[in-house]
């Protein structure tokens, strides 16, 4: 009767690891894309009032507090992205594809926003000076400072990494992906956005 007892308990053991295991393997992806964007709805409210967007005037660069309910007026790619070259390159692909598109702009904008609150140690004031930069570059760009990580954790989104928005004309989202994306993915977006700016 021991033997039979330990037996029973060796498989109950095994089928618990096994739906243990099958629960970690599933639960993976969500870890890896984790955001709380809904499609067709607009993204929770955030308020940057540390740094913020950056405005151009006289090749001078200021600082204004910057509101998510701004996102509202234009199709929009939004790129949430922490401060790091690594994070960067992530989709730089997209990035080129965005400039080579000739998007006009007064129905589209790019908007960049820069979680400075995750860089590496030691980088920060580099990372200001290359954002100044590509605003002097691209003032029909939008760029933002998020120096606090303020939408990071609104939106529970992964550190050290870059996520994508496709945004309608009333601040809706059309699409999101958090990582890199795929060729296909950036025709994808791409076309999307086109379709969008003509509806």
């Amino acid at each position: 009767m021991k033997i039979r007892t330990q037996r029973r308990k060796h498989k109950i053991n095994v089928k618990t690891l096994k739906g243990v295991l099958l629960a970690s393997f599933l639960l993976h992806p969500l870890q890896v894309s984790a955001h709380n964007f809904v499609d067709g709805k607009s993204v929770l409210p955030v308020s940057i009032t540390e740094r913020g967007e950056l405005l151009l005037h006289d090749d001078e660069i200021s600082y204004s507090n910057w509101d998510s309910l701004e996102l509202v007026g234009k199709v929009r790619v939004v790129q949430y992205i922490a401060g790091r070259t690594s994070a960067k390159k992530k989709n730089s692909m997209l990035i080129k594809a965005i400039k080579n598109a000739n998007f006009p702009n007064d129905r589209f904008q790019p908007t960049t926003i820069v979680n400075t609150d995750d860089v590496i140690l030691g980088s920060g004031f580099f990372v200001l000076g290359k954002i100044e930069k590509n605003k002097r570059h691209y003032p029909w760009a939008q760029f933002i400072i998020d120096s606090n990580g303020v939408g990071r954790r609104i939106w529970q989104l992964n550190e050290k990494s870059s996520t994508i928005m496709v945004l309608d004309k009333f601040g809706h989202i059309q699409w999101a992906k958090d990582g890199n994306l795929t060729p296909e993915e950036v025709n994808m977006v791409i076309s999307m956005v086109k379709k969008l700016i003509d509806e």
